[in-house]
C-alpha cells in the first residue's frame, strides 16, 4: 500500500467568512461554471449566426430552473437524509445537486424561452453544449471541497483522502476514488469531443447536443458504478445508472435518426419579426451569417 502522503488530499474547509458572510466554495464552482458556459455559449451561437447576449438572456432563466431540478432530483433519488429533516432539502449550499434534473430543468425552460422567441431551438442546444460540459466539470469541485460524492476504497495513489468521521467513510480505509475527479475530466474531454466533431461533420439540429448527452451519459454510467454515498439502488444498479442507460440510449437513437441534418441556415427571427409574446426583434440587428465552424470552445 502506498503511503498516506502519496494520496490526493481533501480541502481542510470549504467555507469562508468575510465578515459574517460565507463565501462556500461549492457555490463558488457552480457560479464559475455558470459564466464559463455562458462565455463560452454566447461565442460559438455568434459564430452560428446569433446576436450576443442571447445566451445571457436564457441562461438567466435557465439556470435557476436548473437549479430548481437539480435538487429535486437529488433529493427524489436520494432522499435517505432529508426524511427526518424536510426542510433541510432546501440547504442547496450544502451540496446534493443532480446533474440529470440539472439539465433536464434548464433545458425545458430554454426550450421554452427559445421557441417564444422564435430561435432555432437545436442550433441554440448545439452552441451551449461544449459550456454546459465544462460547466459540470468545474461544478465537480465543490463536490471535493465538501467531502461528497466519493468512491469506493482504493490503494492507487491518486486515491483521495477523506476524513474519517465524514458518513459515508468506510472504516480502516485510507483513500477513495475521487470520482470527482473522474467525472471532471471525463466532461472536459466531451467539451473537446464535441467542439472537434461539431466542427468536422457541422452538425446541427441538435445533434451536437445529443452527443453531449450520449459522451456524458456513457461515462457517468461507469463512474456511478464506483460511488459508495446512499443511493436508490434498482436490480443491482444505482438508480441514476438507470437514467444514464436511457439517456445513453436516447440519446444515441436521436443521432441515428437525425443522421446528415446540417447546420441551420437561420437561427434568429429578421429584425422586426413578431413573436409569440407580442413582441419583437426591432432595433436589434439582424442574424449574421453563420461562421463556417462551429466556434471555439
Amino acid at each position: 500500500m502506498p503511503p498516506a502522503l502519496a494520496y490526493l488530499p481533501s480541502p481542510s474547509q470549504g467555507v469562508w467568512y468575510v465578515g459574517p458572510f460565507p463565501l462556500r466554495a461549492y457555490a463558488l464552482a457552480i457560479i464559475t461554471g455558470v459564466v464559463l458556459a455562458v462565455v463560452i455559449g454566447e461565442r460559438r451561437w455568434g459564430a452560428r449566426g446569433g446576436t450576443r447576449g442571447v445566451v445571457t438572456d436564457l441562461a438567466t432563466i435557465a439556470v435557476p430552473f436548473g437549479i430548481v431540478g437539480a435538487r429535486a432530483y437529488h433529493v427524489v433519488t436520494s432522499p435517505g437524509p432529508y426524511l427526518d429533516d424536510p426542510v433541510s432539502a432546501l440547504y442547496v449550499w450544502q451540496g446534493g445537486l443532480g446533474i440529470p434534473g440539472g439539465i433536464a430543468g434548464g433545458f425545458l425552460a430554454a426550450w421554452v424561452v427559445a421557441t417564444r422567441r422564435g430561435i432555432a431551438r437545436g442550433a441554440f442546444a448545439d452552441a451551449v453544449a461544449p459550456g454546459v460540459a465544462v460547466a459540470q466539470a468545474v461544478g465537480r469541485l465543490g463536490n471535493w471541497f465538501n467531502q461528497e460524492l466519493f468512491g469506493r476504497p482504493t490503494t492507487l495513489p491518486w486515491g483521495l483522502e477523506i476524513d474519517p468521521d465524514n458518513p459515508d467513510a468506510v472504516p480502516d480505509a485510507q483513500a477513495y476514488h475521487p470520482t470527482f475527479l473522474y467525472e471532471l475530466l471525463w466532461n472536459l474531454g466531451v467539451a473537446a469531443v464535441v467542439v472537434w466533431a461539431d466542427r468536422r461533420f457541422r452538425l446541427g439540429g441538435g445533434r451536437a447536443f445529443a452527443l453531449y448527452l450520449a459522451l456524458y451519459a456513457a461515462g457517468r454510467l461507469w463512474i456511478e458504478g464506483l460511488r459508495i454515498d446512499d443511493a436508490g439502488v434498482l436490480l443491482g444498479l444505482r438508480l441514476n445508472q438507470w437514467v444514464m442507460g436511457v439517456v445513453l440510449a436516447g440519446a444515441v437513437t436521436f443521432l441515428v435518426v437525425r443522421r446528415g441534418a446540417g447546420r441551420e441556415d437561420r437561427v434568429e427571427p429578421d429584425s422586426g419579426t413578431a413573436l409569440d409574446d407580442g413582441s419583437s426583434l426591432a432595433g436589434t440587428p439582424a442574424p449574421r451569417a453563420r461562421q463556417d465552424d462551429g466556434g471555439p470552445a
